[in-house]
């Protein structure tokens, strides 16, 4: 007896199409943003910070800088209001993290006609007979100049100085960066050769030293962004 072959259909019936299963999504968890900050730089008369707070705003474009100046006689008790501070030395304290920076080099500044900016530089000798201005807020203390004359008037502040000085009064001694923050067109200055110098530091209090303070202490090391600590 001849056997029919089965049709193809018969070898393999149809199948009922599988329904697609569905995808488990697990959601990554997502960090939490940060809370809004921002970082207080403290800078006393004549600090120049522009390059350092140039490189926060690249490096830290989501944490604005706010300076925050600060007087020199008080500059320590400012610390309490900043995050971090450019100062001037002397400053002891076994509570603060202390890196001197650079030195400032001293100038007299007198009237622009007067006889001392006819020299490129100055020597403590050169001032014999000059009248000195007293500082109210004085950075450089007491200075070694024996031939020099005190003031007959009370000690002045550094713009008022100055623009005494101007007048022909009399001279003033203070570090360079504060004879051009007080630059008048009728005073000049040239440097003291012999005199102090005024050291700027970056200070902070140890106990708060913050990853924003690190990253400050690093763009003013000059460490970039790869560098390690």
């Amino acid at each position: 007896m001849r056997r029919n072959k089965a049709a193809p259909a018969e070898r393999f019936p149809p199948q009922k199409p599988k329904k697609p299963t569905a995808k488990v999504v697990f959601d990554a968890p997502q960090p939490e943003p940060e809370a809004p900050r921002t970082f207080r730089l403290g800078a006393v008369p004549g600090a120049t910070p522009g390059k350092w707070i140039d490189a926060w705003k690249q490096r830290m474009p989501r944490v604005p800088l706010e300076l925050v100046p600060i007087e020199a006689a008080t500059q320590r008790s400012a610390l309490d209001d900043v995050d971090a501070a450019l100062v001037r030395l002397p400053l002891t304290d076994e509570s603060l993290h202390i890196i001197p920076l650079y030195d400032e080099l001293p100038v007299v500044v007198a009237a622009a006609d007067s006889h001392l900016m006819a020299a490129e530089e100055l020597t403590a000798a050169d001032l014999e007979g000059e009248v000195l201005i007293g500082l109210t807020d004085d950075v450089l203390g007491a200075l070694d100049l024996p031939g020099t004359l005190p003031a007959n008037f009370a000690a002045l502040a550094t713009g008022e100085a100055v623009a005494t000085a101007a007048s022909g009064v009399g001279i003033v001694v203070v570090p360079m960066s504060l004879a051009r923050l007080h630059h008048r067109k009728d005073a000049d200055h040239r440097i003291l050769t012999d005199g102090p110098t005024s050291t700027v530091a970056l200070v902070w209090p140890r106990e708060r030293t913050t990853p924003d303070v690190e990253t400050f202490v690093g763009i003013v090391r000059g460490r970039t962004t790869n560098s390690s600590r």
